[in-house]
């Protein structure tokens, strides 16, 4: 099954979909056919499968491959992990080239909320501000299983930077929802100890807030802000 399916990856990104149909076509079979499958392994089946039919132009059944996905991965991390996150990204990528924005915007928003969380516990504000201060960020706990590892941040860079591609110049997303893709962006470049680049995001987060009248609390994000600045 992994071979098959990192062939059938690979073919995929070469363009080349008939071997890649013809490699995942054996690796569904075998995971299907294995009694008591892992669902984490059903759901990494099904979202390659999900990308080999969204590259083929067959939106219908890449939308099932990655409902399909989306159930399996919740099933071991629940509906609102990172690694469930990649079932919706891909789905709202359909959902955008069918010209259904407003579903599309709707889940890629899903997804950075499901990313911010994630961050909000993995990034910790030192303690050198006061701590009436400060928010989720110091001392919160890291529960067991919420520390990321290259291949979640790998995932999280492709996920929110496209999402940003698409979105930046795009006011029907909406101010709300940009501020928190940006403050979000900000959180990962911090876990990722690139402060320039987290700064830029926070100043671009705070701007958005004030120039769209927005009645939100940006305290996180100021506080964020005040922690980048002794870094960068």
């Amino acid at each position: 099954w992994y071979q098959r399916r990192v062939r059938g990856e690979a073919s995929i990104g070469l363009g080349r979909l008939s071997q890649a149909e013809e490699y995942l076509s054996q690796a569904r079979w075998t995971v299907l056919k294995t009694p008591d499958c892992d669902a984490a392994i059903k759901s990494k089946m099904y979202r390659i499968c999900g990308l080999l039919q969204a590259a083929k132009g067959n939106f219908g059944e890449a939308l099932k491959n990655y409902a399909n996905d989306i159930y399996h991965a919740a099933l071991v991390s629940g509906p609102k992990h990172v690694k469930t996150s990649g079932g919706y990204f891909h789905m709202a990528n359909v959902f955008f080239r069918k010209g259904q924005t407003e579903t599309a915007h709707n889940i890629y928003s899903e997804v950075v909320n499901i990313w911010s969380d994630m961050l909000k516990s993995v990034v910790k504000l030192e303690e050198s501000q006061p701590e009436s201060t400060l928010t989720s960020f110091v001392d919160k706990p890291v529960e067991e299983g919420e520390i990321l590892d290259e291949a979640q941040e790998a995932e999280a860079i492709q996920m929110l930077h496209a999402i940003y591609d698409l979105q930046q110049n795009n006011t029907k997303y909406g101010a709300v929802n940009m501020v928190m893709l940006l403050h979000t962006l900000a959180l990962l470049h911090t876990h990722l100890l690139g402060y320039v680049k987290a700064q830029e995001f926070v100043h671009d987060a705070l701007s958005c807030a004030q120039e769209n009248e927005l009645v939100i609390d940006v305290s996180e994000i100021e506080n964020l802000k005040n922690f980048i600045a002794t870094k960068a």
